[in-house]
């Protein structure tokens, strides 16, 4: 394990937060909005808080890499180097429309996994943190994950669900994030994407959720590996140990039907 102060790593992310929350509350986080690639957006308040987290984490472990969704410095094949994988704001459309559904999003990750995991949600008034064989909380409580058995009537983050699925749908903040951890506090079941994602989209949730019990893998239930060739996974799945074969044979006739998203 990485010798690094966590309650200092913890009490940066939330000074992040508390960054991004400011021109959350006067409404000024869609005040300058602009498209990084065709349905990807940005906000001025990503590039202040992307800037602030780094100058802090890197005086804090100036050893570790960094790799941001905002700052893309590339430590692909990184091997055994430290790096910070950061999303300054995940869930931009969520922030930019004034909902709660978006976090400060901070890893790092040691060889191939993420060893620490910080979210901070300020709108929803709640702070995820774990360590990598410790332990895993949001504001404090231990979370113990969703260990639901049966696939039918599961709970899925979600607008709405065809009614032949025979699902629930919950509550969805637009960060995937936040979905996962979720999961990782038994409310919701399964949270899955196909698309093609990024490693700062979800190295914290992945830490925060396998430490409460979850199952957490790339969409085909195969292991998600950090500091890889690209930075890049073939999207997620975090659910229940329980349902984590029926959700991967389920994914599987999904992206053998129709593909994987970019």
């Amino acid at each position: 394990m990485a010798d690094v102060d966590f309650d200092r790593v913890i009490a940066i992310a939330k000074q992040g937060g508390a960054l991004a929350m400011r021109d959350w509350r006067l409404g000024q986080g869609a005040a300058n909005i602009w498209e990084k690639t065709p349905g990807h957006i940005v906000c001025d308040a990503d590039l202040a808080v992307d800037k602030f987290l780094r100058l802090e984490l890197e005086k804090l472990l100036p050893e570790a890499g960094w790799l941001s969704e905002e700052t893309h410095i590339d430590h692909s094949d990184a091997g055994d180097e430290l790096t910070w994988v950061v999303d300054p704001i995940d869930g931009t459309k969520d922030y930019v429309a004034g909902k709660t559904g978006w976090c400060v999003s901070v890893a790092l990750v040691l060889n191939d996994s993420p060893i620490l995991g910080v979210l901070v949600a300020p709108a929803m008034e709640e702070v995820w943190v774990a360590k990598a064989g410790s332990h895993s909380e949001v504001n404090g409580r231990t979370l113990v994950a969703s260990s639901r058995k049966q696939y039918a009537g599961c709970r899925i983050p979600a607008e709405e669900l065809p009614p032949e699925l025979d699902l629930v749908a919950v509550h969805k903040p637009n960060s995937i994030a936040l979905r996962m951890a979720m999961v990782a506090d038994d409310r919701a079941d399964v949270v899955a994407s196909t698309r093609w994602g990024h490693e700062w989209d979800i190295a914290a949730a992945h830490v925060i959720a396998a430490e409460a019990g979850a199952s957490v893998t790339d969409a085909l239930g195969e292991t998600l590996v950090y500091n890889g060739t690209h930075g890049k996974a073939l999207g997620v799945l975090c659910c229940s140990r329980n349902l984590r074969d029926v959700a991967v044979q389920r994914i599987g006739k999904y992206v053998t039907e129709n593909g994987a998203s970019h």
